[in-house]
């Protein structure tokens, strides 16, 4: 079963969504040379709690820190760590979730850290063009793989412009979101237009797509959550929360 929800819930869930778009725009202006992702992640859980919200991912199946903080080759879940100090030209990847009053907002950013590279700042912008061609695609009586299908679609059209072959990350996708951090429906980022469910006023989902500059495989790390891959090549990630509406998609972790 798919989480439909009311007007008023959708609204509770832009309140979470609300205070994680204010803490990755924090993190965002933090992310500089010589800070650690430590510090980072001190920050977010400081700003989540100051807003009366609870981090999601603080605990969840064990995971230790309140944000996931990804640099270059690591894809998604990474831990963040006082000996991962950023450098200028590393790629940051941040993903960042909060539960207001029982609803959840979750959504993430790729952060250049001060002179990144064009090669990196291209395939930031191509997983970002990724992400919103899938928001575009949440409309009522759409499928669940029409969303799937315009990611795709999305990064097929960045890779002939950009005449970069990028990597597609397919063990991991986006999600159904509500009253927990991940529900059905799973959300491929790759697929055939016109299956799976169809959307509904009320639904929400976290779209969430992720690309390498190279291959699309991955290997975990020995922590048991960081993803990296296997070539070396670096990744980007962005994710954003969006609810089917009758005037069409909203982004409920959009900054204000």
């Amino acid at each position: 079963m798919i989480e439909v929800k009311t007007q008023g819930e959708l609204e509770a869930m832009r309140a979470a969504g609300l205070v994680v778009a204010r803490t990755l725009r924090l993190l965002t202006d933090a992310a500089q040379v010589g800070v650690s992702t430590a510090e980072l992640n001190e920050l977010a859980e400081q700003t989540i709690r100051d807003a009366g919200a609870v981090p999601s991912f603080k605990g969840y199946h064990g995971f230790p820190a309140s944000i996931c903080a990804s640099v270059n080759e690591q894809i998604v879940h990474g831990i963040p760590s006082g000996s991962q100090v950023l450098a200028a030209g590393d790629l940051l990847s941040v993903d960042c979730g909060a539960i207001l009053e029982g609803w959840h907002g979750d959504s993430a950013v790729t952060i250049e850290v001060d002179a990144a590279s064009d090669a990196d700042r291209a395939l930031s912008a191509a997983t970002r063009a990724a992400m919103w061609a899938g928001v575009d695609a949440v409309v009522p009586g759409g499928r669940l793989t029409d969303i799937s299908h315009a990611v795709q679609n999305a990064a097929e059209q960045a890779s002939l412009a950009d005449g970069v072959e990028y990597g597609m990350i397919v063990e991991y996708g986006g999600h159904g979101i509500g009253t927990s951090m991940h529900m059905e429906p799973f959300l491929p980022n790759v697929g055939k237009p016109g299956r799976g469910p169809r959307l509904k006023i009320g639904m929400a989902l976290a779209i969430e797509p992720m690309l390498t500059g190279g291959g699309g495989e991955t290997r975990e790390l020995d922590d048991g959550w960081t993803v990296v891959t296997t070539d070396g090549s670096r990744s980007a990630h962005w994710e954003h929360t969006v609810a089917v509406t009758a005037d069409g998609p909203w982004v409920l972790t959009a900054p204000e």
